[in-house]
């Protein structure tokens, strides 16, 4: 209960601060006490929770000069950061918890086989410790690999692994793995690898170096363009152009099939503007669906 409370009580911290910026120990006091979320907020007790709120999330609080707390390093809740993910699932699970009467009035995505494998790939990434899995893609006979574990990337409801394979870099799915075990055996991550760089060139988990960097621009009609600016593609987007039926999206990214399904995903409300060759693809794909009705 204790660790529950406390985890609770950090996110109460971290959204109060977040949202009126910069407050007092006193401001914080009582806001703390008409939310009642528990004895009083004692300075020793808010020292606690500031450390602990570093150890989770890596935010730092700072005092300024007019004894106001604020975060000084805000930009480590980035929206693909580890510490991001972590706040928000901690977030939802403490109303969650809080809100049992009405938890069949929340429906929650499910998520495939593969996570009970978590811990032991989590560890090996720390440990920097090859991997022996157990593997069988779809429609395939089951194989065995030794491989170094680079990434894991959530994506789509399913948990993506990438690895080195002692030749090339490769993606497994957690739920086709049969089994995974770290071997004693270490690798040594290469000094420039970025996790951020090697999938910014792509949309979703899918890579493929074949596939050439293009700058592509979509028109999106009518409510589809509000879901475009509330939600961008790619961190390269930018508008280009609007009027009142339609926007015009350009961004820079790999079309690998990830990209091309999501496109396709909003039906009539996206057209591929350019590349011209990207456009003729994504029209046989539908000439293709539309042979199937």
């Amino acid at each position: 209960m204790y660790q529950s409370n406390t985890i609770r009580q950090c996110l109460w911290l971290i959204a109060t601060i977040r949202q009126n910026k910069r407050l007092t120990l006193k401001a914080l006091q009582k806001k703390w006490m008409a939310d009642k979320m528990g004895d009083m907020l004692y300075r020793s007790s808010f020292n606690r929770y500031r450390d602990k709120i570093f150890e989770l999330f890596g935010l730092v609080m700072e005092c300024d000069e007019k004894y106001q707390y604020y975060f000084a390093n805000p930009g480590e809740l980035t929206d693909h950061s580890v510490e991001s993910w972590l706040l928000s699932t901690m977030t939802v699970n403490v109303a969650l918890a809080d809100s049992q009467t009405v938890k069949d009035r929340i429906v929650l995505e499910s998520v495939p086989e593969g996570e009970q494998f978590l811990p032991v790939i989590i560890k090996a990434i720390r440990l920097n410790r090859r991997l022996h899995i157990r593997y069988q893609r779809f429609g395939c006979e089951v194989s065995e690999k030794m491989v170094e574990p680079y990434v894991l990337k959530l994506w789509g409801r399913r948990w993506y692994l990438l690895v080195f394979t002692g030749r090339h870099m490769a993606i497994y799915s957690l739920d086709r793995m049969l089994s995974v075990e770290m071997t004693d055996e270490t690798f040594v991550m290469p000094a420039d690898f970025s996790s951020e760089q090697f999938f910014g060139e792509y949309y979703g988990v899918l890579t493929d170096e074949a596939t050439p960097m293009t700058h592509v621009v979509v028109r999106a009609y009518g409510k589809t363009a509000n879901y475009l600016h509330t939600l961008p593609l790619h961190h390269s987007q930018q508008v280009v152009g609007t009027t009142e039926t339609y926007t015009d999206f350009a961004l820079d990214v790999r079309p690998t099939p990830d990209f091309i399904g999501e496109l396709l995903k909003f039906n009539q409300g996206v057209e591929v503007l350019n590349p011209p060759e990207l456009r003729l693809k994504i029209c046989k794909i539908i000439k293709e669906m539309l042979n199937r009705y």
